[in-house]
């Protein structure tokens, strides 16, 4: 982990999962932005997950029929169930999330949704977005299963994990057509970022595209509030400048970025730094532009 220490142990990753586990059995209000979504879309879904919904955009509106879609930082699951309203019965959904609490809220609702939509066609996923080929539960139970103790624990542990990525990934590459995200690259820790946006890669099939939805500020983010726990949760102090969202987009050979969504007011403005939400879109494999330079458009140049 990098040094910008937000928890007991100093990791990001343990700070957004307290905040978010808890977030995941009353609402938090604090941790979302006001975020509208087809009230059609939304009737299948129980009320307890869109109450306890954290986001800042709606990437799902530029979904299309027929896709595997992967959320990462699934949450609750509501991105996921209208996901799955638009991509229909032809159509696969996976939301991945690292939180126990927010899985369950997912994982108890979801034949609530299947049995109103009259299919079932998503499924939930425990892991770190910047790790997509490991699949936590099923490390969980391999480890229980082992009698390793001590540093004997730790190598089987590391060793375990290298044989699932490699014979059941988690995420297959080149399996999905649309990944999205709500609010969520910005709560992992800096240090993992260029792994996360290669991952996004990875999973992608060849002409695929990610669709997130994220917080940007106009001038980094300086030191003392990236050491804030409460503002790192609540999507402040892990906000990348436009310019570092846009070449991390490019180092990860994800190019093409168009801006859909956002970014014509602040969402909030801390000590004078002005932080945003935008939806952008970006294409595996094509060069890349800039957020600033890129076109803003609706769901049909998507």
């Amino acid at each position: 982990m990098s040094s910008e220490l937000t928890s007991e142990d100093g990791s990001v990753e343990t700070a957004v999962r307290e905040r978010y586990a808890a977030g995941a059995t009353q609402q938090v209000p604090e941790l979302c932005c006001a975020v509208s979504y087809d009230p059609a879309l939304l009737e299948a879904i129980p009320d307890e997950v869109i109450e306890r919904d954290y986001g800042c955009g709606d990437p799902t509106k530029f979904v299309r029929a027929g896709e595997a879609v992967l959320d990462l930082g699934s949450g609750g699951g509501k991105a996921c169930f209208i996901a799955a309203q638009v991509v229909g019965v032809e159509g696969s959904v996976i939301g991945v999330d690292m939180t126990p609490e927010m899985l369950d809220l997912a994982r108890r609702n979801a034949p609530a949704v299947a049995r109103k939509l009259g299919y079932a066609n998503v499924s939930f996923r425990r892991g770190r977005i910047q790790d997509l080929a490991l699949d936590l539960d099923l490390l969980d139970q391999e480890l229980r299963a082992s009698s390793a103790t001590g540093c004997d624990a730790g190598l089987r542990a590391e060793q375990t994990a290298a044989r699932l990525r490699a014979t059941h990934p988690m995420v297959a590459s080149d399996s999905i057509d649309t990944v999205i995200s709500n609010c969520v690259l910005n709560l992992v820790d800096a240090e993992a970022r260029p792994a996360m946006f290669r991952e996004i890669h990875r999973v992608l099939l060849p002409d695929g595209r990610a669709l997130i939805s994220d917080i940007v500020s106009d001038v980094p983010v300086p030191a003392h509030l990236r050491e804030d726990p409460e503002k790192w949760s609540g999507c402040i102090s892990g906000a990348m400048t436009e310019a570092d969202f846009a070449n991390a987009f490019a180092a990860a050979d994800l190019g093409g970025l168009q801006l859909l969504e956002g970014g014509e007011q602040p969402w909030q403005t801390v000590e004078g730094i002005e932080f945003r939400s935008i939806t952008v879109a970006a294409y595996k494999g094509q060069a890349g532009e800039t957020v600033h330079a890129a076109a803003r458009c609706g769901p049909d140049c998507c």
